[in-house]
């Protein structure tokens, strides 16, 4: 008999998400099979949802490092289990992600996140034809990416997100929240399902060469430049 998955049955089917992701970089020449695991990233389409599964999840975990990025709360939540990956691969960092979103995004399981570590830049390179871009979150975050078509993405970063922010003075100490955070009621572009003109415009962005994103030309550096989420 089956055992539940409390974890899965809030976020959803982490195994098979990051399984897709892993056979999608597969297919572009990418084996993240030789690389640790940062974190999993969910995305929630309001407010009241995040609340509730913010609430879900802290049942499960042993600390929860929330702060404002890009004009909103978001929660860092270490699990108290860390969860069995790809077989066998732990995770045990969970990002919960909030509205207002910056683009268009898949509501849900959105992104999973790969540690390459120092030869993240030999690895950019090696890649470049393969990833969409590099988001400049932070001095301590900026990681390598690629998108895909239903909007969900890799991310590649050189220290896990975890380490990352705790450079930058974060504390997973306890259930830390955002005092009297007031939400955004807003009409974005993102949703569950984002209208048909806008992901056809979205759809543009996709598996770009590092450096032609937005208009850039071939031989600039960089993607396009976004901040944190």
């Amino acid at each position: 008999m089956a055992t539940s998955d409390p974890i899965a049955e809030i976020i959803g089917d982490y195994r098979a998400f990051a399984a897709m992701q892993r056979d999608r970089l597969v297919a572009r020449g990418i084996d993240i099979a030789p690389y640790p695991l940062s974190h999993l990233a969910v995305r929630v389409a309001d407010w009241d949802l995040y609340v509730h599964q913010r609430t879900l999840l802290e049942r499960h975990a042993r600390a929860n490092s929330e702060n404002v990025w890009n004009g909103r709360p978001i929660s860092l939540i270490v699990l108290a289990e860390p969860l069995d990956v790809l077989d066998g691969t732990p995770v045990s960092l969970i990002e919960l992600i909030p509205p207002v979103h910056q683009r268009v995004y898949r509501m849900g399981l959105e992104h999973l996140g790969v540690v390459v570590g120092e030869d993240i830049d030999d690895f950019s390179r090696v890649h470049r034809a393969a990833l969409t871009g590099q988001q400049f979150q932070s001095p301590s975050v900026e990681p390598c990416y690629v998108l895909f078509e239903d909007f969900t993405h890799v991310k590649f970063y050189r220290r896990s997100l975890y380490d990352g922010v705790i450079l930058e003075g974060a504390r997973f100490d306890g259930f830390s929240h955002v005092d009297d955070w007031v939400p955004q009621r807003l009409v974005t572009a993102t949703g569950p399902n984002p209208p048909a003109a806008v992901t056809r415009a979205a759809a543009g962005l996709q598996d770009r060469p590092l450096g032609q994103c937005a208009g850039m030309s071939p031989d600039t550096r960089f993607g396009p430049i976004g901040q944190h989420s």
